[in-house]
C-alpha cells in the first residue's frame, strides 16, 4: 500500500464523511507545485480552490507568519493588535473608502463573511423588510444564514426552513432583477461571477441594473467577492471593472493566501450598522491571519500579480480556445479564473484524467472544469497545460465507452 492510500485509509476512519474521500493526498508545495506523499509532482491549477493566491511555501508569507507567531498569535476580540488595523486600513485604500463611515469586520471564512453581511443588512434595513433578493445558482456558504441565499436547492433543502425570505432570479437576467426589488426588499446580494455554478460572469450592465434597482427601493447591494476578490479576476475586486459600488462587500478565500481569513465591508450607512456586541469571532482577523493578507497584498502590489493575472490569463484563455476537440465546447471567465466548458456532462472524467497527467482542476459543474490558479502562475505553466489539455480531454471522453 502506498502512502497516500495508507493516509485515505486513516482518513476514512477518522473523518465524518462529509467529503467523502478525496482522491489524492498531499504533502508539500512550492510555487504552482504540489507533490503527493510518494512524491508525485502535480500542476496546482485550483490553489485551494481559489485561495493560494501567492501559490504555496511563498517567502512573502511565511516570513510574515514566522514573524508574527513568534510575537503575538492570538488575541481575541478583547484586545486591539496593529496586524487587524493595517489590513482594514489597507483594505479600505484599496476600495477608496474614503466617506469616512466604511468599516471592516475580520472573520475565518467566506461563509462567516456572509453572515455578517446578513447581519449587517438586517440591523440596518430593520424588520420590516425581510426579503433577500439572491440568484439562482449562486453559493453563499453552507452555514444556515449563508445557505438560505445559495441557489443550489440541493443542498438547500435538507436544511430549511431558514430565517430569511429569498426572492429568487435568473443570473444575468436584468429585466428579473429589477421587477423583483421593491420596498419589501431588505438586499440583493450577487457574485459578480458565479463560481459554483460554473464560473458564470455577470453580463456587462448586470451589476449596474443591480445597483440602480436597489436605489430606487432604498435596498442595499451585497456583492459576494470571496472567489473573485484580490486579484483573482486582475482587478483587485471584480466590482471595480465595472464601476460599480455595493453598500457591502464579503472577501475572503486569496485574501489570506492559505490562512483562513474573511472579511464584511460596509459602506456608507451599512458600515456602522452593527452595534456593540451584536456579532463577533474569537479567532477572526487574528494576527496571525492579518499578517498573511497584508503580505499578500504587499506582494500583489509589488510584483505587478495583477498584470500577470491579465496576461497569463490571456494565455491560458487563448491556449484552451484555440483546441479543436469534440468534448470542448469553449472557455468562459476572465483572469486566473476560467472554466473549460464541455460539450458533454464529463466533467469528473476531466478532473480525473487531468490528474493522472500531473494536473489539478476542479470538476466544479458537470459541463465545466473550473482553473483557479495562483496568481503566479507563469506563461509556460500556462502552456504546458494547454499542450497537455487535448490528450487529457480524449481520455476523459473515451471513459465508459
Amino acid at each position: 500500500m502506498s502512502e497516500s492510500e495508507a493516509l485515505r485509509k486513516r482518513f476514512e476512519a477518522a473523518m465524518m464523511p462529509n467529503y467523502g474521500t478525496p482522491p489524492l493526498a498531499l504533502s508539500r508545495g512550492e510555487g504552482c507545485r504540489v507533490w503527493d506523499p510518494d512524491g508525485n509532482r502535480y500542476l496546482d491549477l485550483i490553489a485551494g480552490i481559489a485561495v493560494s493566491a501567492l501559490g504555496h511555501a511563498h517567502p512573502a508569507i511565511v516570513e510574515a507568519v514566522r514573524t508574527q507567531v513568534s510575537k503575538l498569535a492570538h488575541t481575541s476580540n478583547l484586545f486591539v493588535h496593529e496586524p487587524g488595523v493595517l489590513l482594514a486600513e489597507k483594505l479600505l485604500a484599496l476600495l477608496n473608502a474614503t466617506d469616512g463611515q466604511a468599516r471592516v469586520f475580520f472573520c475565518n471564512s467566506g461563509t462567516e463573511a456572509n453572515e455578517a453581511a446578513l447581519k449587517v443588512v438586517r440591523r440596518a434595513m430593520g424588520k420590516q423588510r425581510p426579503i433577500i433578493v439572491a440568484a439562482d445558482h449562486s453559493f453563499h456558504g453552507r452555514t444556515m444564514g449563508a445557505l438560505a441565499i445559495t441557489g443550489k436547492e440541493s443542498i438547500r433543502e435538507p436544511f430549511e426552513p431558514f430565517g430569511f425570505d429569498v426572492r429568487w432570479v435568473d443570473y444575468g437576467d436584468a429585466n428579473a432583477l429589477a421587477d423583483a426589488v421593491d420596498e419589501r426588499v431588505a438586499a440583493v446580494v450577487l457574485e459578480p461571477t458565479q463560481g459554483e455554478g460554473g464560473v458564470i460572469p455577470a453580463p456587462p450592465g448586470y451589476l449596474a441594473t443591480a445597483r440602480q434597482a436597489c436605489d430606487a427601493a432604498g435596498a442595499l447591494l451585497v456583492l459576494d467577492e470571496i472567489q473573485s476578490g484580490v486579484g483573482r479576476t486582475g482587478a483587485w475586486f471584480a466590482h471595480q471593472a465595472e464601476g460599480v459600488r455595493p453598500d457591502v462587500l464579503t472577501l475572503a478565500k486569496g485574501l489570506g493566501g492559505g490562512l483562513p481569513i474573511g472579511a464584511t465591508i460596509g459602506f456608507g450607512e451599512a458600515g456602522p450598522a452593527l452595534r456593540a456586541g451584536d456579532h463577533g469571532s474569537t479567532f477572526g482577523g487574528n494576527p496571525i491571519a492579518c499578517a498573511a493578507a497584508l503580505a499578500v497584498l504587499g506582494t500583489i502590489a509589488r510584483e505587478h500579480l495583477l498584470d500577470n493575472v491579465k496576461a497569463v490569463g490571456e494565455t491560458l484563455r487563448g491556449g484552451i480556445a484555440a483546441i479543436d476537440h469534440p468534448l470542448l465546447a469553449g472557455v468562459r471567465g476572465s483572469g486566473l479564473w476560467l472554466a473549460a466548458v464541455l460539450t458533454e456532462a464529463k466533467a469528473p472524467a476531466v478532473n480525473a484524467a487531468a490528474r493522472e497527467a500531473g494536473f489539478l482542476v476542479n470538476a466544479v459543474q458537470p459541463d465545466a472544469v473550473r482553473l483557479a490558479p495562483p496568481l503566479i502562475l507563469t506563461h509556460a505553466e500556462a502552456a504546458e497545460f494547454t499542450a497537455a489539455l487535448p490528450a487529457i480531454l480524449t481520455k476523459a471522453q473515451e471513459q465508459d465507452r
